[in-house]
C-alpha cells in the first residue's frame, strides 16, 4: 500500500539495508552493489516512498531555495527572466523567492532578511545599493543580472554596446538618418545605461554630433504610449526613435498609429529585446534578441554550483551575446536576421 510519509529508515529495513545505503540509492550517488539497490529501489516502489529533499538540505546546512531580486514584476521581459531562473532551480528541488524592490524604501533590508533564508541570491543590477550587495555576498553566494556588481561579485549579462552600436549605424549609414532620439532612462538601469552610451558612440565613430540627452522614460509600454503622444505631436518630428527596450517602441508604434503617422514611411522605429510581441505587430519590429531566459538560467547555475561547495562563491562574470534583427519598422524589406520568429 502506497505511503508517501514512510520514512528513509522504514525503507531500509524493509529493504534489509543501512539509512545511508537508501539514501545513496534515492540520490543516485556512490557505490551500491546492484542486489541492494534492487531491494531499496522495489522497497520505494511498493511503499512509495518519496525522499524528503527539503529534509535534506536543512540536514546539510541548506534551506533547499533560492532568491530571486528584481525592480518589479510588469512585462513579458520579468516573466522570461523568471522562467530562466526556475529552469535550473525546479530540477535541482530548490524553491525559488521572488522579491521586488519597486517603491520599497528599505529594499537593503529586504534583501539581506531574505539572504538568511535562501541559499544564493541573483539580484537585478540597479535593485539594491552596493553596500548592500557585498554585505549580502559575505552570507551567501550572489549573482548580479543585467548589470555589473561591486568588488569580486559576479554577474550575467547580455552584450547590449557591440548590438546596439550595430543599429545605430544600421540606421546612419544604411538608411542615412541624421535626427534619430533615443527613448529610455539610463539613470535607471545598467542596461540602458550602456544602450545609450553605444548609440551616442556610434554618432560620433562616423563623425556626426550624437543627441545631448536621451528622452527619459521607464521601461513599460503604457510610457512608451504617454511620451510618443508628446514628442510626436510637437512640431518637430524626429526621424527615428532609438527604444531601450521593446515595451517602449511598441508603445511608441500604438501612439504614432494613432495620430496618423506611418511607420516607417514617417517614422523609423526599432527596439531591444526581441519579445515574441515584436515578430508579430506590423510593421514587424526591428530589434536586438538578447537571450533574456538564459541570463538567469546562467545565473541559477552559478549559485547552485556554489552552493553546493561550502564557503564557496560564484566564480567569473559572463557576457552572453546578442544579434541585431532588422524587420520592417526601420524601413528594410524583410526579416535580414533570424526571420520573423525568436
Amino acid at each position: 500500500m502506497s505511503n508517501s510519509r514512510m520514512t528513509v529508515r522504514e525503507i531500509a529495513k524493509l529493504a534489509g539495508v543501512s539509512v545511508a545505503t537508501v539514501s545513496r540509492v534515492s540520490n543516485g550517488t556512490g557505490q551500491v552493489s546492484e542486489e541492494m539497490r534492487r531491494r531499496v529501489l522495489n522497497a520505494i516502489e511498493e511503499h512509495g516512498y518519496r525522499p524528503d529533499h527539503l529534509g535534506r538540505a536543512l540536514a546539510a546546512g541548506r534551506h533547499g531555495a533560492l532568491g530571486l531580486v528584481f525592480p518589479g514584476l510588469s512585462g513579458p521581459y520579468f516573466t522570461e527572466l523568471i522562467q530562466g531562473f526556475e529552469s535550473e532551480a525546479v530540477p535541482s528541488r530548490a524553491s525559488v523567492h521572488i522579491l521586488c524592490t519597486h517603491l520599497r524604501s528599505d529594499s537593503d533590508d529586504q534583501v539581506l532578511e531574505m539572504g538568511r533564508r535562501v541559499d544564493g541570491v541573483a539580484v537585478m543590477g540597479g535593485t539594491i545599493s552596493d553596500e548592500a550587495l557585498l554585505r549580502l555576498a559575505k552570507m551567501v553566494p550572489v549573482v548580479v543580472v543585467a548589470g555589473e556588481g561591486p568588488g569580486d561579485i559576479p554577474s550575467v549579462r547580455a552584450d547590449n554596446a557591440g548590438s546596439m552600436l550595430a543599429l545605430t549605424r544600421h540606421l546612419l549609414t544604411d538608411h542615412d538618418l541624421r535626427d534619430l532620439v533615443f527613448f529610455g532612462n539610463p539613470a535607471g538601469s545598467p542596461d540602458v545605461s550602456e544602450r545609450w552610451a553605444a548609440f551616442r558612440r556610434a554618432h560620433r565613430d562616423l563623425g556626426i554630433e550624437p543627441p545631448a540627452e536621451p528622452v527619459a522614460v521607464s521601461m513599460q509600454q503604457a510610457d512608451g504610449v504617454l511620451v510618443a503622444d508628446q514628442l510626436l505631436g510637437g512640431t518637430h518630428r524626429p526621424a527615428g526613435v532609438v527604444c531601450a527596450n521593446d515595451e517602449i517602441a511598441l508603445g511608441v508604434l500604438v501612439g504614432a498609429l494613432g495620430r496618423g503617422l506611418r511607420v516607417p514611411q514617417d517614422l523609423i522605429l526599432t527596439g531591444f529585446d526581441d519579445m515574441p510581441a515584436a515578430a508579430l505587430v506590423n510593421p514587424a519590429l526591428t530589434t536586438v534578441r538578447q537571450p533574456v531566459c538564459e541570463l538567469t538560467a546562467e545565473a541559477a547555475r552559478l549559485i547552485l554550483r556554489a552552493a553546493g561547495q561550502p564557503g564557496d562563491t560564484p566564480a567569473g562574470s559572463l557576457v552572453l551575446p546578442t544579434e541585431l534583427v532588422l524587420r520592417r519598422s526601420c524601413g528594410c524589406p524583410a526579416p535580414l536576421t533570424g526571420g520573423a520568429g525568436r
